[in-house]
C-alpha cells in the first residue's frame, strides 16, 4: 500500500494504491485549498479505503518545485503521519512526475518539457527525453526566463505543467499540450512503482528533517 501527496502548484490531490494495486485519489484545483483540503482527503481515504497508516509500504510525496507554501503543508503533512514509524518517505521530483502522468498517455513524443509558473517572467522547467520504457533527464530542474523556454519546445514535443498558459500561443500550436488538468499524485505512485527507489528521480527522505526543494528569486536571476 502505498500513500502520495501532490501540491506543488494549485492542484491539491492524495492518491493511495490498495493492496490490489487499484489507485484512487481525492484531488481538487483551487489556489489555498491545500491547508484544509489535504487533510480532509487523507481522512476520506483512509475511512473509505479501510485502511491505517501502519498498513503503508511508503510514503511519496512530490519535493518540488513549486509553491512555497503547497511544498511545506505537505512536508508538515508527512512529518505528523509518519512521526514514530519506521514507514519509508520518498521525497519525488514534481516535474517527473508531470512527465509521469503524460507518459502515461501514451504519448508519441521524443521530449516531454515540464514547466510551472515561477511568476514574472520565469518558469520551472525541466526536459526529459522519451524512452520505450519511461524516459530520463535532459536538463536539470532549472529557473530559466520563459523566452529561452519557448526557443527549447520544437514541433512534436509535449509540454505539461501550469507554465502551459505562460507560453507563446505560436509556439506550442505544433506540440502536444496539457495543462494543470494532469498535476495528480497518481503519477506519483505510477512513478514509484515502474521505478522503485533506483529511480533518480526519487530520493529516500527522513521524515523528522524532510525539506522541500525551494527556488528563490536570486536562483532565477542566476
Amino acid at each position: 500500500m502505498l500513500l502520495a501527496f501532490e501540491t506543488a502548484t494549485n492542484v491539491c490531490s492524495v492518491a493511495f494504491k490498495d493492496d490490489g494495486g487499484q489507485i484512487h485519489e481525492k484531488r481538487i484545483e483551487k489556489r489555498g485549498a491545500h491547508s484544509e483540503q489535504l487533510f480532509l482527503f487523507l481522512e476520506e481515504l483512509m475511512k473509505e479505503q479501510g485502511f491505517a497508516v501502519s498498513d503503508l509500504k511508503a510514503v511519496l510525496v512530490s519535493e518540488g518545485p513549486g509553491s512555497y507554501t503547497g511544498l511545506r503543508i505537505s512536508a508538515s503533512a508527512v512529518k505528523g503521519l509518519l512521526f514514530g514509524t519506521e514507514i519509508p518517505l520518498y521525497a519525488i521530483n514534481t516535474l517527473a512526475g508531470f512527465a509521469q502522468s503524460v507518459f502515461d498517455q501514451g504519448i508519441k513524443s521524443e521530449t516531454i518539457h515540464s514547466v510551472i509558473d515561477a511568476r514574472r517572467v520565469h518558469l520551472y522547467h525541466q526536459a526529459f527525453a522519451v524512452e520505450e520504457d519511461g524516459f530520463q533527464a535532459e536538463t536539470e530542474v532549472e529557473i530559466k526566463p520563459i523566452e529561452q523556454v519557448q526557443e527549447m519546445i520544437k514541433p512534436g514535443d509535449t509540454v505539461v505543467g501550469t507554465g502551459t498558459k505562460r507560453i507563446d500561443e505560436e509556439v506550442l500550436k505544433n506540440a502536444s499540450v496539457f495543462g494543470p488538468e494532469q498535476i495528480t499524485a497518481r503519477a506519483l505512485i505510477t512513478l514509484y512503482s515502474n521505478s522503485g527507489q533506483g529511480s533518480p528521480f526519487i530520493t529516500r527522505a527522513d521524515p523528522e528533517s524532510y525539506d522541500p526543494k525551494y527556488y528563490t528569486s536570486r536562483q532565477a536571476k542566476k
